[in-house]
């Protein structure tokens, strides 16, 4: 398992869904992720790798984020017509 402190699991398809299987992914994706989907929207169209990537607003971010250093850690903003949670 990859580890540090800019690294978190996530499971594709959400636990509350039935999900099991997680990957590593940098802990300021995995974040974005969750506040650009909710988690049946994970379960249902965006329950694997490419189908997440494939989405513009992610595609927008992880543009942005590869500039950044790999310890890179911070909240990403909300986006736009999604309330916080």
């Amino acid at each position: 398992m990859i580890g540090g402190s800019s690294v978190d699991r996530h499971h594709w398809v959400p636990k509350s869904q039935g999900g099991h299987a997680t990957d590593s992914i940098h802990v300021v994706c995995h974040r974005m992720i969750h506040r650009v989907f909710d988690e049946r929207e994970l379960a249902t169209d965006y329950a694997d790798p490419e189908a997440v990537r494939a989405h513009p607003e992610i595609e927008r971010f992880v543009a942005w984020v590869r500039r950044k250093p790999a310890d890179y850690v911070d909240w990403p903003k909300s986006p736009r017509g999604r309330k916080k949670r």
